[in-house]
């Protein structure tokens, strides 16, 4: 029997991406896999089911659970979906491992070697397979755009018959892959733009993206290319230096996020009731908890004539190519794992072993298990 890839339809409301794509099914094709889908799975995401060849079609989730030898997901697989896959089954897409013990334990119950995506080791090799650089990526051009759409101005200069307008002044928190993302697009549309990171090194990225670096001597590099948590008396002297930049943009756009952490609040009501009239934020890190005080996750809030939008699932908003992106991050992590159709566990291999969550009932990811207290 080959292998069998299982894909069902996701149930999270509001989620749109898919973890698998027609031409990557023919890639687990030609690796001598199977590959079983849930009828109308892709349709969130804009793939019809006959966009699909020989992919083997069945009507509930229930029947890609009994088949799949791996299992494929963008959010998390429920308690109820993890009870109805064969015990010793795969499991891998993003896992929120730091978040849901239940969900680890149930795993453990039924035998499951579970593979978190966020858990991927930041080693060049594991580039190809980073879904959350991918869909950060997505995430930060999706905010310079929400940030356009509601900005009172035009984000580029602009003359006209009785004179000019000068362009929006838009500021990034945050460097990252999200940060970069929307410095490059703001730039394109034509603002001009300021970034801040409290990385000393991400100067020269900010730079090279025609963007200004807002330097406030802060400096908190940590491990794996995350930023460390500041001080208190950091805290303060970021905050000081800031306040100017925020006042002066008309756009101000965060994305500081830790995977596994509450968002650091950066923002403060102070310095967004010294904003300016109509100014616009977006707070990429609003499903974390923000890194805007004042903002609510899913919704738009008016602060003193300032608008504070705190937008969840921004990857769904463009899901044809964020499914693209994160179904090649799936295969490229599982494929070298497959031959002739068989799958083979790779122990000694540091991109399996880190990221893997689950295996042989028993909790591997040291991390995870000290923060749930498994």
């Amino acid at each position: 029997m080959p292998l069998v890839i299982g894909i069902a339809a996701e149930t999270t409301p509001g989620e749109r991406r898919l973890s698998v794509v027609p031409d990557v099914v023919k890639k687990y094709l030609a690796l001598g896999a199977e590959v079983v889908m849930q009828k109308g799975a892709g349709i969130p995401a804009h793939f019809r089911d006959e966009a699909f060849e020989s992919v083997t079609w069945v009507d509930e989730d229930v029947d890609v659970c009994a088949a799949a030898d791996i299992l494929l997901g963008v959010q998390p697989p429920s308690l109820k979906r993890i009870g109805k896959l064969k015990p010793g089954a795969v499991v891998l897409g993003f896992l929120q491992p730091w978040f849901d013990a239940k969900r680890a334990e149930r795993m453990m119950e039924k035998n499951i070697t579970s593979f978190a995506l966020e858990l991927l080791p930041r080693i060049s090799r594991s580039q190809s397979m980073d879904g959350l650089s991918s869909q950060a990526a997505v995430a930060g051009y999706e905010c310079a755009l929400i940030a356009a759409d509601h900005s009172p101005k035009f984000f580029p200069m602009l003359t006209y018959a009785a004179g000019t307008i000068r362009p929006a002044k838009v500021l990034v928190i945050g460097a990252g892959v999200a940060g970069l993302q929307a410095i490059a697009t703001a730039r394109r549309i034509g603002a001009m733009v300021e970034a801040y990171d409290v990385r000393p090194e991400t100067r020269e990225q900010i730079e090279s993206l025609g963007a200004k670096f807002v330097d406030t001597g802060v400096s908190a590099a940590g491990l794996g290319g995350y930023a460390r948590e500041l001080t208190d008396e950091e805290k303060g002297k970021q905050a000081e230096k800031l306040a100017k930049a925020v006042s002066q943009c008309d756009a101000l756009i965060t994305t500081a996020a830790i995977p596994g952490r509450k968002a650091p609040v950066i923002i403060t009501a102070a310095m967004v009731a010294g904003m300016k009239p109509g100014a616009v934020v977006v707070d990429m890190a609003a499903e974390s908890g923000g890194n805007v005080e004042g903002t609510v996750a899913g919704e738009k809030t008016w602060i003193n004539d300032v608008l504070v939008v705190g937008p969840t699932h921004i990857t769904s908003r463009m899901p044809v190519h964020a499914s693209e992106m994160y179904a090649k991050n799936l295969f490229n992590f599982i494929s070298p794992f497959i031959k002739d159709g068989v799958l083979t566990m790779d122990w000694e291999d540091e991109v399996m072993a880190g990221c893997c969550l689950t295996h042989d009932g028993q909790l591997r990811h040291a991390g995870v298990k000290q923060i749930l207290g498994l």
